[in-house]
């Protein structure tokens, strides 16, 4: 059977991602540490009303997915929501968002390294995180040089793995709480939803307080809308993608919430533990523990590896193609790999690697606010630049698409509404509150660098204008 050459796009990209693997990576970019091991400090703060933060978030996320869905049938563009912030707010907010999504998996992929280097203890207490951090740093540097395809291969089986663990786990726990056996069986019932001080055992405020960590953990769902400029037949598989999220969230989330929160009472959680593998220890399952370390430890490689080095190399490239940053950014090498842009972030994401060798214990709090908050931004302009697009649209100035956001523009404003609260909760403790500083210094050095950046592309005459590579009749 004669081998099929990947197909490339006019500007240079692999359609090296198909159907499974455009699925995968809408699921695998999102279930990563902010679910593994963020819910553990979420459990201890709120108890079983983190169930209820969960089921909001993603339901607010899902609106924001649809807004891009439509947005991407309409047509692919350079850099995915960038190229559509560019579109319809201007080139400064083509630029800013750019950069922003650029700084957030950043420090995101620094997250997933320490989290890695937590997990590896378990079995090497020996070992110091920055050690794993930097050689898992390595390693999947290496992949995204090699191949597109590689890389949504190596990304498949990543989330193959968690989707396989989470359905196993949430079989194992029914299986507790309907047999009553493992040495879990005894205290295993549904009533600890409710008993151990009711729903919301710490109040409606602890509740509200967790917004910040439950957003971080849906944190990588819009991987899909970079991912498009290398998905084959983007306007079928981008909907069917998006489509699945509801059941997925509803699985992956709220499933195995429900379950553990059903075998082990919230009051046995503590933070900095993973609640998937605190639940299998109280089940006592020969080697289930290990297993369960094993997939969160692939969460966090898989999460880095979609995000913290396959989507800023993207979006890297994406300023020097349309003028925010030095051109030599917008190079591909003969396989469509932007070589320079996976250096630079794999070399900034290496930053992680020392301050978890200087500072580990508050490292992961820190990084985790600062990417929700510059998340809530990203997402806020791509519902912004859906509204504008919607706008045209229902004028006859642009094409419509048939895959369409629901109720809007009232879905719009609620979930803005719903994100603005969100920043507000950020504001409310010390140890959060760090983001909107750190967020307040990068809008500043936005600002400041877009005179700069402006004046280069008038120099060099870049045209600051999205790649448009297909217009879909409605």
């Amino acid at each position: 059977m004669t081998a099929q050459l990947p197909e490339n796009s006019a500007d240079g990209y692999q359609r090296g991602l198909g159907t499974r693997q455009i699925q995968m990576l809408a699921i695998g970019g999102t279930i990563g540490t902010g679910l593994f091991l963020g819910a553990g400090e979420n459990i201890a703060k709120a108890g079983p009303s983190l169930i209820i933060t969960y089921a909001v978030a993603g339901l607010a996320l899902f609106f924001v997915m649809r807004a891009l869905g439509e947005l991407l049938t309409y047509r692919r563009a350079e850099g995915g929501f960038a190229g559509y912030a560019r579109e319809f707010l201007g080139p400064f907010w083509g630029y800013a968002t750019t950069w922003t999504y650029w700084i957030i998996w950043v420090t995101t992929g620094m997250a997933e390294l320490t989290a890695a280097g937590k997990y590896i203890q378990k079995w090497w207490p020996e070992v110091e995180q920055w050690q794993t951090a930097l050689v898992a740093l390595v390693i999947l540097f290496a992949v995204n040089l090699i191949s597109v395809k590689l890389f949504g291969e190596l990304e498949f089986w990543f989330a193959m793995i968690k989707v396989a663990a989470i359905v196993m786990m949430i079989m194992v726990g029914l299986g507790v709480l309907i047999f009553g056996f493992s040495d879990a069986g005894d205290t295993a019932t549904v009533s600890n939803l409710w008993s151990k001080g009711g729903v919301f055992p710490e109040g409606g405020s602890a509740t509200i307080m967790t917004l910040q960590m439950v957003m971080f953990a849906y944190l990588g769902v819009e991987l899909v809308g970079v991912t498009a400029s290398e998905a084959k037949d983007p306007e079928k598989n981008i909907p069917r993608a998006i489509n699945a999220l509801p059941v997925r969230f509803a699985l992956f989330y709220l499933g195995s919430l429900l379950v553990i929160l059903s075998v082990v009472p919230w009051t046995d959680f503590k933070g900095g533990a993973s609640p998937f593998v605190l639940a299998f220890d109280k089940i006592g399952i020969p080697g289930g523990a290990d297993i369960v370390n094993f997939v969160v430890l692939t969460a966090a490689l898989s999460s880095c590896n979609a995000g913290g080095l396959y989507s800023t190399s993207r979006m890297l490239r994406t300023t020097g193609v349309n003028g925010d940053g030095p051109k030599a950014l917008a190079r591909l090498n003969g396989r469509g790999i932007p070589v320079l842009t996976v250096v630079i972030s794999a070399l900034v994401m290496g930053i992680g690697v020392v301050v978890n060798a200087i500072v580990p214990e508050k490292a992961f709090e820190y990084i985790t606010a600062v990417s929700t908050g510059g998340a809530l931004m990203v997402w806020a302009i791509i519902l912004v630049a859906h509204m504008i697009y919607r706008r045209k649209a229902n004028a006859g100035v642009l094409p419509r698409t048939s895959y369409r956001m629901p109720w809007a523009p009232y879905t719009n404003w609620t979930v803005l509404a719903f994100f603005a609260f969100v920043t507000v909760t950020i504001a409310w403790e010390a140890d959060t509150r760090i983001a909107l500083y750190a967020m307040l210094a990068w809008v500043a050095l936005i600002l400041v660098g877009w005179p700069l950046v402006r004046r280069r592309s008038r120099e060099s005459g870049t045209v600051q204008a999205p790649v448009a590579e297909k217009t879909p009749s409605a």
